[in-house]
């Protein structure tokens, strides 16, 4: 028997909870219309046939009604004959008649009293608002603690807009910089809501990009870099040339170096063996915008060294976009056939093509998402022996390795 039970009944207004249905009306101040909810009944075969169950059906939906007092939805019979106990009504459709039958229904009504009031605070405080709430009220109520501080964060900006300050420096009563930064998402989907268009930077997006989209300062991005050749030191004798430096101290730097290299692995950048007029820098996966801004890096001989995968040459092809001089280093077949004994296993390969692979880079590209050489076949660069880096090293063209003179930079 698939006849509609009251558990069923809640559960098709659960649903209208869950998906908002039953919170929108109190952001537009309307009553709810009346909801009729889907009722699977006896078929003329059944009432005829299975009388004593539909009447024990009848009564189950009635004591969850109005009889018993409970939450209240609204039945409406439609009259049937029996063969012998003549005349009788059977329900026949079930409505909803108010948003309270609703809430009590499912026992929602102290959570609805409280996102009424968020609904209220809202109104008085940022009008603007009010369109977030209609299309996230669940949202809105799981932030129901938080949600006075939001505000604050949005009156905030509102009235300094672009501030041009760490968050730490926000001032405001319960909120400090974990706060918004906890909250970056909802923040981002109020303020495009409430700031004017001046106030945002339409170009930054993604949630690591919060600070500069709304004017905020931003902790400041930082190269690793080291000096393989001891004439070029910038650190006093004696130093290891290991250096941090903020994104605008490298774009002023202009090194004197021929050679540029970039490895994603720390070892392998801390034990990258000296090279004349050569640096070394500390890769950041798929993340080279912080190198653009540095033109002097277009002027050099720049080497990519990454793992033998197809995200590996993914982020080859992604660094050629800025700087299409860039070859790569030790991601050739003879390298891979050579460390068969050290793959490993790439569990999700880049499947979309590279445009800017060379003709052997993409051949092996393709080799690798095509499994032909074996499922998944991966070759991390710090498993390539260092024997094998220091020959490699030591094949590049002698002319390319001597230190840049000032004279050449004019």
């Amino acid at each position: 028997m698939s006849w509609t039970t009251p558990a069923d009944l809640r559960a098709q207004v659960q649903k209208l909870w869950d998906k908002g249905d039953l919170l929108r009306p109190l952001v537009q101040g309307e009553a709810m219309a009346p909801r009729r909810l889907r009722l699977v009944g006896p078929t003329s075969a059944e009432l005829s046939e299975r009388f004593d169950a539909v009447r024990a059906w009848m009564a189950d939906l009635r004591q969850a009604g109005p009889a018993s007092g409970a939450p209240r939805y609204r039945i409406v019979l439609r009259e049937f004959r029996h063969r012998v106990l003549g005349a009788n009504a059977v329900p026949d459709e079930v409505w909803l008649d108010t948003l309270e039958d609703a809430l009590a229904l499912i026992g929602k009504q102290k959570d609805a009293k409280r996102f009424a009031s968020l609904v209220q605070f809202t109104c008085e405080q940022q009008p603007a608002l009010l369109p977030w709430l209609q299309k996230r009220p669940l949202h809105a109520l799981a932030l129901v603690d938080a949600w006075p501080r939001l505000l604050a964060v949005v009156s905030w900006l509102q009235v300094h807009p672009r501030p041009g300050i760490y968050l730490r420096q926000v001032d405001l009563a319960g909120v400090d910089s974990k706060f918004i930064e906890t909250h970056r998402g909802v923040l981002c989907e109020l303020l495009d809501l409430a700031l004017p268009l001046d106030a945002i930077d339409a170009s930054a997006t993604g949630l690591s990009q919060f600070c500069r989209r709304y004017g905020f300062k931003d902790k400041p991005l930082r190269i690793r870099f080291r000096l393989l050749d001891p004439s070029i030191a910038l650190l006093p004798d004696g130093c290891e040339q290991d250096i941090g430096v903020t994104q605008a101290a490298f774009e002023r730097l202009d090194v004197l170096v021929r050679r540029v290299f970039i490895t994603e692995n720390e070892v392998n950048f801390l034990a990258f063996p000296p090279l004349a007029g050569s640096m070394v820098i500390f890769g950041a996966g798929y993340g080279f915008e912080v190198l653009v801004g540095a033109r002097w890096l277009h002027a050099r001989s720049m080497f990519y060294w990454g793992d033998i995968d197809t995200h590996g040459f993914a982020i080859l092809d992604q660094l050629r976009a800025s700087f299409p001089q860039v070859q790569s280093l030790l991601m050739d077949k003879t390298t891979l056939l050579a460390h068969a004994v050290q793959w490993g296993e790439e569990p999700q390969p880049v499947l979309r093509d590279l445009p800017r692979l060379t003709v052997e880079e993409r051949a092996l590209f393709d080799e690798l998402r095509d499994n032909r050489l074996r499922v998944g076949v991966r070759l991390e660069q710090e498993r390539i022996g260092f024997d094998w880096l220091q020959k490699t090293l030591a094949a590049l063209a002698p002319g390319d390795g001597a230190a840049l003179d000032v004279e050449d930079e004019k």
